[in-house]
């Protein structure tokens, strides 16, 4: 079964995501110097704060009584307030969860913290408020920590493939059954984390855990909200019934951008990095996925996805190329011929010995296997 390293035990250990690392770094240091303390609510904390020296200390969105936030910025600790009247939280220390982004969807999709995060960044877009791009970059950079601190140790497969893959269809079921496949062999999937291919391989992950019977009845559960238009909310709700229904389910990354707001994030990620700076997302994706990319049918998010991870791969800049599997012969050579490129650049070059393309899904997660060696 695949497994995500525990978060506490790879992170930087100078900083402090919860209030159970708070508590337990103030006993056994008995001192916050130096220490990056990460949106953690500190209101019932005020004696910890008045009798530790913090010297050196940084405090990122961190609610405390003013009495504390006086003693310790007179110790010379930087407190970054939190910023009131947000839909998210810039300094957050963890990537997102479901339920989080989620929440309130009973009341419709327009009511959750997703679509009021991204409704807040159409608004300030048009402004052009430094303000605004500023925190934008403070939230943005908050997630990237988390997801790698998430992601320590773990090897990471990329599924990358289009939106407009409907739920009912083979190529969804096909895609979840890769996902899957990954899973169990002990991967972690991370994918653009929106609906389409990206939900199905999510999807697969979440299956893991769980047999035949449970997959046949979860697809045929979401197959009655095949796609996220005309309703978001529908197309969601189908999911936390399947998630419901199954509740311990498998663990896998989404990394979805509000770039593209119109299109939701899956909620069968367990873990989503979610971003503004679409360019930060797509770099960030490929560049932590370890142990190969698979390239399902796509239009041209999908291409660019390609070349995007045939870049490094060329010149090295990330080290040894990774392995990258090409998916459906006829969509690559024919309808959209990123293959022949990709071949012609991978020529003579350690990388050629890395690329693959398959017909069928079902070949991929052998093909990653044979490619990473």
């Amino acid at each position: 079964m695949q497994t995500m390293p525990a978060h506490a035990a790879h992170h930087n250990d100078r900083e402090i995501e919860t209030l159970e690392e708070f508590d337990a770094t103030v006993s056994a240091y008995g001192t916050l110097a130096g220490f990056r303390v990460q949106a953690v609510d500190l209101t019932d904390r005020t004696r910890e704060l008045l009798s530790s020296d913090t010297a050196g200390a940084v405090f990122l969105g961190c609610p405390m009584r003013e009495e504390a936030a006086a003693k310790i910025r007179t110790d010379g600790a930087l407190v970054f307030p939190p910023v009131p009247g947000l839909p998210f939280d810039p300094y957050r220390g963890l990537v997102y969860s479901p339920d989080e982004l989620f929440a309130s969807l009973a009341n419709g999709y327009e009511a959750t913290p997703d679509a009021r995060a991204y409704a807040w960044f159409q608004q300030t877009k048009a402004d052009g408020d430094i303000y605004a791009s500023m925190l934008r970059a403070v939230h943005d950079d908050s997630v990237s920590d988390a997801l790698d601190e998430l992601l320590s140790g773990a090897r990471v497969v990329g599924v990358m493939g289009g939106h407009a893959m409907r739920r009912g269809t083979e190529a969804y079921e096909g895609a979840v059954r890769l996902g899957r496949e990954l899973a169990r062999a002990g991967f972690t999937v991370a994918t653009g984390g929106g609906p389409g291919a990206m939900e199905a391989a999510n999807l697969g992950a979440y299956a893991a855990p769980y047999d035949d019977e449970m997959l046949a009845d979860a697809l045929q559960l979401l197959a009655k909200a095949p796609g996220f238009t005309p309703s978001i909310t529908e197309w969601a709700t189908a999911a936390f019934e399947v998630r419901g229904r199954w509740p311990k389910g498998g663990r896998s990354v989404g990394i979805p951008t509000w770039f593209y707001g119109h299109e939701p994030p899956n909620p069968f990620a367990s873990h989503i990095a979610k971003y503004f700076a679409n360019a930060t997302r797509e770099d960030g994706l490929l560049a932590r996925s370890n142990a190969g990319v698979v390239f399902l049918p796509g239009a041209a998010g999908t291409v660019q996805e390609i070349f995007d991870n045939a870049t490094p791969n060329y010149y090295e800049s990330r080290g040894e190329p990774t392995p990258m599997v090409l998916v459906d012969r006829t969509h690559w050579t024919e309808r959209l011929p990123a293959w022949p490129l990709l071949q012609s650049l991978a020529r003579d070059r350690s990388m050629e010995s890395r690329i693959a393309m398959v017909d069928r899904i079902e070949e991929a997660p052998a093909a990653l296997k044979r490619l990473g060696g």
